[in-house]
């Protein structure tokens, strides 16, 4: 017998293993973000910083993928933590250059440890691993390109 609401079943979704999966990637990261003083999102905005050493918050929002009003606090809460100092461009003062403090900077190496802590956690063969990444980053370079470009699908 066919179920016109099948397609409704929670069971049946894609979008709902991605969203318990982000999850528990978020809870896994905890004791070990804990130890740095951050936050997984506060850890991303430093990963970028680290990668980068400085940048300004509409790049930060574009790499991230989230907005500013998401992006402004998590700046505040690290320059409070001493992790980033914030400062005008000269050349344009509507323009807030992020940086790294000596701390911050120094918590990269602490950092180390921690995206082998999480591999350990989850258990996947280095060819899943990269299928998994290889989709995903599919499905969001998808989106940013309907967003350049105007398009839905």
């Amino acid at each position: 017998m066919d179920d016109k609401y099948d397609s409704l079943k929670l069971k049946n979704q894609l979008c709902f293993p991605i969203y318990a999966v982000s999850n528990l990637i978020t809870r896994k990261y905890k004791p070990f973000l804990d130890k740095l003083d951050l936050t997984y999102t506060q850890y991303i905005v430093m990963m970028v910083l680290w990668e980068e050493g400085q940048t300004n918050e509409k790049l930060l929002c574009e790499t991230l993928c989230l907005k500013s009003n998401t992006v402004t606090p998590l700046l505040k809460k690290l320059e409070e933590k001493g992790f980033i100092k914030k400062e005008k461009n000269l050349g344009d003062a509507r323009n807030i250059v992020i940086t790294l403090t000596e701390s911050g900077s120094k918590l990269q190496d602490e950092a180390l440890s921690v995206p082998k802590c999480i591999v350990k956690e989850f258990q996947l063969s280095p060819q899943e691993a990269t299928s998994l990444y290889n989709i995903l980053y599919k499905i969001l370079n998808n989106e940013k390109e309907i967003n350049e470009n105007g398009k839905s699908l």
